[in-house]
Protein backbone atom coordinates (compact mmCIF):
# COMPACT_ATOMS: atom_id res chain seq x y z
CA UNK A 1 0.00 0.00 0.00
CA UNK A 2 1.41 3.33 -1.06
CA UNK A 3 2.10 5.46 1.54
CA UNK A 4 0.47 8.91 1.69
CA UNK A 5 3.14 11.93 1.32
CA UNK A 6 2.86 14.20 4.24
CA UNK A 7 1.51 17.93 3.18
CA UNK A 8 3.90 20.66 2.54
CA UNK A 9 4.03 23.24 5.07
CA UNK A 10 2.45 26.51 3.70
CA UNK A 11 5.09 28.66 3.74
CA UNK A 12 3.35 32.35 4.75
CA UNK A 13 4.22 35.13 6.23
CA UNK A 14 2.57 34.05 9.40
CA UNK A 15 3.88 35.45 12.55
CA UNK A 16 3.62 34.03 15.81
CA UNK A 17 4.67 35.03 19.10
CA UNK A 18 6.27 32.07 21.68
CA UNK A 19 6.34 33.52 24.71
CA UNK A 20 8.57 30.75 26.63
CA UNK A 21 11.22 31.01 23.83
CA UNK A 22 10.85 35.31 23.58
CA UNK A 23 11.36 35.09 20.14
CA UNK A 24 8.56 35.90 17.10
CA UNK A 25 8.26 33.30 14.45
CA UNK A 26 7.55 34.02 10.89
CA UNK A 27 6.84 31.72 7.90
CA UNK A 28 8.58 32.92 4.78
CA UNK A 29 9.13 31.17 1.79
CA UNK A 30 8.76 27.69 3.02
CA UNK A 31 11.28 28.79 5.72
CA UNK A 32 10.54 29.31 9.36
CA UNK A 33 12.31 32.28 10.83
CA UNK A 34 12.76 33.96 13.92
CA UNK A 35 14.41 36.93 15.49
CA UNK A 36 16.51 36.31 18.15
CA UNK A 37 15.51 38.61 21.38
CA UNK A 38 18.08 37.12 23.72
CA UNK A 39 21.78 35.94 23.65
CA UNK A 40 21.36 32.49 24.00
CA UNK A 41 20.17 32.59 20.35
CA UNK A 42 22.06 29.99 17.44
CA UNK A 43 21.25 30.76 13.97
CA UNK A 44 21.37 26.28 13.49
CA UNK A 45 19.27 26.13 16.54
CA UNK A 46 17.10 27.08 15.06
CA UNK A 47 13.66 37.01 -7.65
CA UNK A 48 12.98 39.02 -11.67
CA UNK A 49 17.35 38.71 -11.97
CA UNK A 50 19.08 41.30 -9.67
CA UNK A 51 21.01 44.07 -10.84
CA UNK A 52 24.66 42.72 -11.18
CA UNK A 53 26.90 46.06 -10.63
CA UNK A 54 30.62 46.22 -11.43
CA UNK A 55 32.93 46.05 -8.77
CA UNK A 56 34.04 49.63 -7.40
CA UNK A 57 37.11 50.99 -8.13
CA UNK A 58 39.77 51.37 -5.17
CA UNK A 59 38.14 53.68 -2.25
CA UNK A 60 34.79 54.06 -3.77
CA UNK A 61 31.99 53.34 -2.13
CA UNK A 62 33.65 52.21 0.65
CA UNK A 63 32.69 53.57 4.63
CA UNK A 64 34.75 55.94 6.31
CA UNK A 65 34.01 53.89 9.43
CA UNK A 66 37.37 53.09 11.16
CA UNK A 67 37.87 49.54 10.96
CA UNK A 68 34.78 48.82 9.21
CA UNK A 69 34.48 48.53 5.04
CA UNK A 70 31.24 49.27 2.72
CA UNK A 71 29.92 47.31 0.05
CA UNK A 72 32.33 46.13 -2.89
CA UNK A 73 30.18 47.14 -5.29
CA UNK A 74 29.10 50.77 -6.15
CA UNK A 75 25.27 50.56 -5.23
CA UNK A 76 24.91 47.38 -3.19
CA UNK A 77 24.08 47.03 0.56
CA UNK A 78 26.25 45.05 3.52
CA UNK A 79 24.77 42.10 5.21
CA UNK A 80 26.92 41.02 8.51
CA UNK A 81 26.95 38.06 10.35
CA UNK A 82 28.82 39.25 13.55
CA UNK A 83 28.38 36.09 15.21
CA UNK A 84 30.01 33.73 12.43
CA UNK A 85 32.74 36.35 10.89
CA UNK A 86 31.31 37.17 7.94
CA UNK A 87 30.34 39.99 5.80
CA UNK A 88 28.81 40.06 2.39
CA UNK A 89 26.96 42.36 -0.07
CA UNK A 90 23.77 42.08 -1.90
CA UNK A 91 22.22 43.91 -4.66
CA UNK A 92 19.64 46.97 -3.53
CA UNK A 93 16.36 45.11 -4.78
CA UNK A 94 17.11 42.66 -2.33
CA UNK A 95 15.58 43.32 1.44
CA UNK A 96 17.98 42.71 4.45
CA UNK A 97 16.77 40.92 7.86
CA UNK A 98 18.01 42.42 10.54
CA UNK A 99 21.71 40.97 12.11
CA UNK A 100 19.57 39.14 15.02
CA UNK A 101 17.05 37.00 12.84
CA UNK A 102 17.71 33.52 11.74
CA UNK A 103 15.05 31.57 9.25
CA UNK A 104 15.66 27.52 8.59
CA UNK A 105 13.94 24.85 7.48
CA UNK A 106 12.42 21.96 9.26
CA UNK A 107 10.77 18.27 8.13
CA UNK A 108 7.27 19.07 7.26
CA UNK A 109 5.61 16.45 9.66
CA UNK A 110 7.67 17.47 12.88
CA UNK A 111 5.87 18.97 15.44
CA UNK A 112 8.38 20.40 17.09
CA UNK A 113 10.04 21.49 14.40
CA UNK A 114 13.95 20.79 14.91
CA UNK A 115 15.72 22.93 12.31
CA UNK A 116 17.38 20.62 9.37
CA UNK A 117 19.35 23.80 8.15
CA UNK A 118 19.54 27.49 9.09
CA UNK A 119 20.79 30.61 8.38
CA UNK A 120 21.50 34.21 10.09
CA UNK A 121 20.88 37.70 8.92
CA UNK A 122 19.34 36.71 5.95
CA UNK A 123 18.77 39.04 2.65
CA UNK A 124 15.53 37.99 0.45
CA UNK A 125 14.19 38.81 -2.91
CA UNK A 126 11.17 39.64 -3.73
CA UNK A 127 9.38 38.46 0.02
CA UNK A 128 5.97 38.33 -2.33
CA UNK A 129 7.06 37.14 -5.50
CA UNK A 130 4.03 34.46 -5.48
CA UNK A 131 0.67 34.42 -4.10
CA UNK A 132 -1.55 31.93 -3.11
CA UNK A 133 -3.93 30.16 -0.91
CA UNK A 134 -2.79 26.55 -1.35
CA UNK A 135 -4.13 25.50 1.82
CA UNK A 136 -7.44 26.59 1.61
CA UNK A 137 -7.66 28.20 4.98
CA UNK A 138 -9.16 31.83 3.35
CA UNK A 139 -5.95 33.49 3.67
CA UNK A 140 -3.08 33.74 0.88
CA UNK A 141 0.04 33.25 1.71
CA UNK A 142 3.60 35.01 -0.05
CA UNK A 143 6.43 33.20 -1.18
CA UNK A 144 9.97 34.86 -1.70
CA UNK A 145 12.00 33.91 -4.91
CA UNK A 146 15.66 33.56 -3.20
CA UNK A 147 17.48 34.38 -0.36
CA UNK A 148 21.00 33.88 1.19
CA UNK A 149 22.38 34.40 4.38
CA UNK A 150 25.50 32.56 6.55
CA UNK A 151 26.23 30.09 8.84
CA UNK A 152 28.59 27.82 11.41
CA UNK A 153 29.19 24.44 10.23
CA UNK A 154 30.03 22.95 13.93
CA UNK A 155 30.99 19.50 13.53
CA UNK A 156 31.96 19.43 9.87
CA UNK A 157 35.08 17.57 9.16
CA UNK A 158 35.75 19.58 6.18
CA UNK A 159 34.58 22.98 3.61
CA UNK A 160 33.69 20.37 1.07
CA UNK A 161 31.72 18.44 3.04
CA UNK A 162 30.05 21.38 4.95
CA UNK A 163 29.40 23.01 1.59
CA UNK A 164 27.58 19.72 0.07
CA UNK A 165 25.15 19.08 2.88
CA UNK A 166 23.87 22.43 3.71
CA UNK A 167 23.26 22.67 -0.12
CA UNK A 168 21.75 19.54 -0.43
CA UNK A 169 19.47 19.91 2.86
CA UNK A 170 18.25 23.36 2.02
CA UNK A 171 17.00 22.22 -1.74
CA UNK A 172 15.36 19.03 0.54
CA UNK A 173 14.20 20.76 3.23
CA UNK A 174 12.15 24.01 1.24
CA UNK A 175 11.48 22.33 -2.55
CA UNK A 176 11.39 18.52 -2.39
CA UNK A 177 10.75 17.09 1.02
CA UNK A 178 9.89 14.15 1.64
CA UNK A 179 11.17 13.21 -1.79
CA UNK A 180 15.37 13.00 -2.06
CA UNK A 181 15.74 10.93 -5.22
CA UNK A 182 15.16 14.75 -7.37
CA UNK A 183 18.26 16.22 -6.05
CA UNK A 184 21.70 16.85 -8.60
CA UNK A 185 24.42 17.29 -6.46
CA UNK A 186 27.17 18.94 -8.43
CA UNK A 187 30.99 18.31 -7.47
CA UNK A 188 32.44 20.46 -4.84
CA UNK A 189 34.88 22.87 -6.51
CA UNK A 190 37.44 25.02 -4.77
CA UNK A 191 36.36 29.34 -4.94
CA UNK A 192 38.40 32.23 -3.78
CA UNK A 193 36.59 35.27 -3.08
CA UNK A 194 37.85 38.93 -4.23
CA UNK A 195 39.31 39.53 -0.92
CA UNK A 196 41.10 36.40 -1.07
CA UNK A 197 38.51 34.30 1.29
CA UNK A 198 39.16 30.46 0.21
CA UNK A 199 37.13 27.48 0.66
CA UNK A 200 34.72 24.73 -1.68
CA UNK A 201 31.64 25.51 -3.51
CA UNK A 202 28.62 22.82 -4.12
CA UNK A 203 25.83 23.35 -5.86
CA UNK A 204 22.36 21.41 -5.70
CA UNK A 205 19.24 21.40 -8.04
CA UNK A 206 16.31 19.93 -8.21
CA UNK A 207 14.24 18.75 -11.12
CA UNK A 208 10.60 17.17 -11.75
CA UNK A 209 9.30 18.34 -8.22
CA UNK A 210 5.19 17.53 -8.21
CA UNK A 211 3.61 20.90 -8.37
CA UNK A 212 1.18 20.43 -5.77
CA UNK A 213 0.19 24.23 -5.76
CA UNK A 214 0.32 27.36 -7.61
CA UNK A 215 3.58 28.93 -6.09
CA UNK A 216 5.53 25.59 -6.31
CA UNK A 217 8.66 25.15 -7.85
CA UNK A 218 12.02 23.30 -8.20
CA UNK A 219 14.53 24.55 -6.03
CA UNK A 220 18.67 25.71 -6.19
CA UNK A 221 21.16 25.51 -3.14
CA UNK A 222 24.65 27.43 -3.33
CA UNK A 223 26.62 27.03 -0.79
CA UNK A 224 30.54 28.62 -0.15
CA UNK A 225 31.82 26.72 3.13
CA UNK A 226 35.33 28.11 4.58
CA UNK A 227 37.06 29.25 7.88
CA UNK A 228 36.34 32.24 9.38
CA UNK A 229 39.23 33.96 11.52
CA UNK A 230 38.71 32.02 14.57
CA UNK A 231 39.22 28.60 12.57
CA UNK A 232 36.04 27.13 12.59
CA UNK A 233 33.75 26.35 9.53
CA UNK A 234 31.15 28.83 8.35
CA UNK A 235 29.32 28.81 5.20
CA UNK A 236 27.39 31.03 2.74
CA UNK A 237 24.25 29.58 0.98
CA UNK A 238 22.26 31.30 -1.83
CA UNK A 239 18.55 29.34 -2.30
CA UNK A 240 16.10 30.09 -4.58
CA UNK A 241 13.25 29.09 -6.81
CA UNK A 242 14.71 26.80 -9.84
CA UNK A 243 13.40 26.79 -13.46
CA UNK A 244 11.57 29.77 -13.58
CA UNK A 245 11.48 32.90 -15.57
CA UNK A 246 12.77 35.27 -13.11
CA UNK A 247 15.34 33.38 -11.37
CA UNK A 248 18.06 34.41 -10.21
CA UNK A 249 21.23 34.31 -12.78
CA UNK A 250 24.53 32.14 -11.52
CA UNK A 251 26.48 35.48 -12.72
CA UNK A 252 24.45 37.64 -9.87
CA UNK A 253 24.80 34.45 -7.69
CA UNK A 254 28.52 34.62 -8.24
CA UNK A 255 29.00 38.31 -8.39
CA UNK A 256 27.13 38.03 -5.01
CA UNK A 257 29.34 35.30 -3.33
CA UNK A 258 32.61 37.14 -4.66
CA UNK A 259 31.86 39.70 -2.14
CA UNK A 260 31.98 37.16 0.81
CA UNK A 261 34.83 38.49 3.33
CA UNK A 262 35.76 37.97 6.89
CA UNK A 263 33.79 40.29 8.94
CA UNK A 264 35.97 42.85 10.87
CA UNK A 265 35.06 44.73 14.26
CA UNK A 266 33.30 47.99 12.53
CA UNK A 267 31.53 46.34 9.26
CA UNK A 268 27.61 46.53 9.35
CA UNK A 269 24.80 46.71 7.64
CA UNK A 270 24.56 50.35 6.12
Amino acid sequence: MAVPEPPRRPRSLITVAVVAASLAVVVACGVIGFRVLSDDGDDEAAPQPAPTGSPSPQGTARSTTEGGSGPLVAGWKTVTNAKRGITFDVPASWARKSADWVSYVAENDDPEEKPLVGMMAPAVLKEKWCTSDDDKDGTADDYALASTGTTGEQGSKSAAAAAEDTARTWVYGLYTQPDRSRLTVGEPEPFRTESGVEGSLVTVTSSGTPKKGKCDTDGKAVTFAFKNAKGEFVSWTYVGAHGVPDEVSDATIRQILGTVRLFKEGDGQD
